[in-house]
């Protein structure tokens, strides 16, 4: 896997007029228990060239249907995290061409409604269900795989979190 690169991603903490994010539960990735259904943070890969904060809002738009939102910080490191190994030996395409993913996280303020996200709005959803979370929650909703970096992001965002 060391010789694969990592992609360039971009990750949204999604919050509310009440300080709690957005997760949402993957439909092809197994939880913290190994089974179907990890919760995680929108994100999605950088098209090349492509300004990061307009990827952001983007991905937002594709992965849970809506892009009212605005930016209202970005964290200021590239945190990266490797894909285990079985994910490439499973079929999932993306772990099979590159070792991980490079990701530029950003907060945004939730500028809709809660009938603004559609997860059925992309033809093939990468999600299926949603929900508003404490970000103190997160690290133990994450796949393992990514438990390091929604640390971090707990840590790093906690300013703007519900209290």
């Amino acid at each position: 896997m060391t010789d694969k690169p990592y992609r360039d991603n971009v990750g949204a903490l999604l919050f509310n007029p009440a300080g709690l994010v957005l997760v949402a539960r993957r439909a092809d990735l197994p939880n913290a228990e190994g089974r179907a259904g990890g919760w995680q943070l929108p994100q999605g890969g950088v098209d090349p060239g492509e300004d990061l904060r307009i990827a952001v809002l983007r991905e937002l738009a594709e992965e849970i249907g809506t892009d009212k939102a605005e930016i209202i910080e970005e964290h200021p490191d590239w945190l990266s995290y490797d894909f285990p190994p079985e994910l490439a030996a499973g079929g999932f395409r993306i772990a099979q061409r590159y070792r991980g993913q490079r990701q530029r996280w950003f907060a945004l303020r939730f500028l809709g409604t809660d009938a603004d996200i559609r997860l059925d709005a992309d033809a093939h959803p990468e999600f299926d269900a949603w929900r508003w979370a404490r970000l103190e929650e997160l690290p133990a909703l994450a796949v393992s795989f990514k438990r390091d970096i929604y640390r971090e992001l707990t840590r790093a965002f906690a300013h703007l979190a519900a209290r």
